[in-house]
């Protein structure tokens, strides 16, 4: 059996291209798969707190030392870390924002990339990713479109950034699956979200 964890992080609600295909995609999965389990968390809708200096000060010392305020400021994040480290895959749909990723989407990040927990930093000052063994899905929408060797290619900050940061914490086995040019016109739109549809069909075969 098992386990997923499922990320929506487009501030949108049927609107939303991402919402769409993630959901989709989940529906298809418990199809092929009735006994894994899958548990949801809504970044959009129900963003995750930001980062404070109480944060910092419990992330870099021992719980034993954690004042009242610091051990209130870091729980939010051990139970997502716990929640996150629980899954054997992940399911993240992530709209482009800006060329890069939502607000809130990096304040999740910011939660759960930590050191102790999801990295550490060896004796010798390089790091390691503490995370292994997962496999993640991510599914992005996208109004343009970014292809390697073209000029508009640097202007893509968000799926370079989404692999080196989980790569990061470990996770190599990363597929990307893109509903890009959806701003190209109703014909671009429709056959975007149709291959992106059939993309995620194969994941779920495999």
């Amino acid at each position: 059996m098992t386990h997923l964890l499922h990320l929506d992080s487009s501030p949108r609600d049927d609107r939303s291209i991402s919402r769409t295909l993630s959901k989709e995609f989940i529906a298809n999965w418990k199809a092929a798969h009735p006994s894994d389990t899958v548990t949801y968390r809504d970044l959009g809708h129900h963003p995750v707190p930001l980062i404070d200096e109480p944060w910092i000060a419990a992330a870099y010392s021992a719980p034993d030392q954690h004042t009242p305020e610091q051990a209130a400021a870091i729980r939010p994040s051990n139970e997502l870390v716990d929640e996150f480290l629980a899954a054997d895959r992940y399911v993240f749909s992530v709209p482009m924002y800006n060329f890069s990723i939502p607000a809130g989407f990096k304040a999740y990040l910011d939660q759960i990339v930590r050191v102790g927990r999801t990295f550490s930093v060896e004796a010798d000052g390089s790091y390691k990713g503490l995370v292994t063994g997962k496999k993640l899905l991510i599914i992005t929408a996208r109004g343009g479109s970014y292809p390697k060797d073209t000029p508009y290619y640097p202007y893509d900050m968000q799926e370079p950034y989404l692999r080196l940061i989980f790569g990061f914490i470990g996770i190599t086995d990363v597929e990307v699956i893109h509903a890009d040019n959806l701003m190209g016109g109703d014909d671009a739109r429709q056959q975007a979200i149709a291959t992106a549809q059939s993309a995620l069909k194969v994941v779920v075969s495999r």
